[in-house]
């Protein structure tokens, strides 16, 4: 996928400051053995020595081969030392080394000179984030889902308490996220509104997140604008929003059925839930529709492909955020 500069900029400075903060916190674990350990300094001062005469090395006539040798060995014997001091104080052999976030290039973000995976992954992320509606998921997380606003007793036209429904839908939808794959299965949450469909499945993307997998959470009416713009020619964007959408690791829908109808969204609805389908990409869907409503509006032939092959979790309930405003 082809990025412009902008999101190659954003990704660079991302790789650039995780390299600063892995030297930063090395330095500081650095200053802290130095000042419990005095030797340590003695022993890098040494090697430091041992660098500054491999390059004096380089002028002499005769010799120079055996004493570079002696050099290095000299060297790798102020390392050993250094680390039987470091393991003596329980303390790993490596403490003093920088842990980069990518072992590969360093967190450089290039390989002899080829981009490396990680700036790569990091490019994809920035991009997918710009595709995504910009929701806070940090305010939305499974702790502060409160089932205290669901009634505890059983309605009059169910034989269940709508609390004891939503503890099981709560607890499915933590396992997911902990669970979580790259082949995963689809979700689709249905229910009125405000029951915690949006809050559920941004929590589940928040989790998911933490965990390094690509997702792109947006309202349907937004992916469906974005689809539509980069079909008739009028999207901005550098990278193709219909390849993010198929591409992502995780891809959240909500609000499905919300959107204008037309013939162009309900052929983007099938492409999108039809090829993840066939590639075995998870998708969550939230909708107010039923079962019927969702045929009404597109076609058995979507309907069937999302209710036939997701796993239907049932909202029940109040609106949550009348309840909330009585507050």
């Amino acid at each position: 996928m082809a990025y412009n500069k902008q999101i190659f900029k954003k990704a660079s400075d991302i790789v650039a400051q995780r390299r600063r903060d892995a030297l930063a916190q090395c330095e500081i674990r650095r200053n802290d053995c130095v000042l419990r350990f005095p030797e340590i300094a003695e022993l890098e001062k040494d090697m430091a020595s041992s660098a500054l005469a491999v390059t004096k090395a380089l002028d002499m006539a005769d010799g120079a081969k055996e004493y570079v040798e002696s050099l290095k060995n000299k060297n790798l014997s102020s390392q050993r030392k250094i680390a039987e001091i470091l393991e003596s104080n329980g303390y790993g052999a490596d403490y003093l080394k920088p842990r980069f976030f990518c072992k590969k290039c360093e967190d450089k973000g290039v390989v002899d000179g080829v981009i490396c995976d990680c700036l790569k992954d990091c490019m994809r992320a920035v991009a997918l984030n710009e595709i995504s509606d910009k929701i806070p998921v940090k305010e939305y997380t499974f702790d502060n889902f409160s089932l205290s606003y669901y009634p505890g007793e059983k309605d009059a036209a169910m034989s269940f308490a709508p609390r004891d429904k939503m503890q099981g839908v709560l607890n499915y939808c933590k396992n997911y996220a902990a669970d979580f794959g790259k082949h995963s299965e689809s979700l689709i949450f249905s229910g009125e509104t405000g029951l915690g469909k949006t809050h559920l499945s941004l929590a589940i993307a928040g989790e998911v997140t933490k965990k390094g997998f690509n997702v792109i959470y947006g309202s349907a009416q937004n992916l469906l604008n974005m689809l539509e713009d980069e079909k008739f020619g009028r999207s901005r964007l550098d990278y193709s929003v219909e390849e993010s959408l198929l591409g992502c690791d995780l891809l959240i829908i909500d609000d499905l059925g919300s959107e204008f109808s037309t013939q162009f969204t309900l052929s983007a609805v099938y492409n999108v839930i039809n090829s993840r389908l066939l590639e075995r990409k998870p998708v969550i869907i939230s909708t107010n529709y039923s079962i019927d409503e969702m045929e009404s509006k597109y076609s058995p032939r979507i309907t069937s492909r999302i209710f036939g092959n997701y796993r239907h979790l049932l909202f029940f309930g109040k609106d949550i955020r009348q309840l909330k405003s009585q507050y």
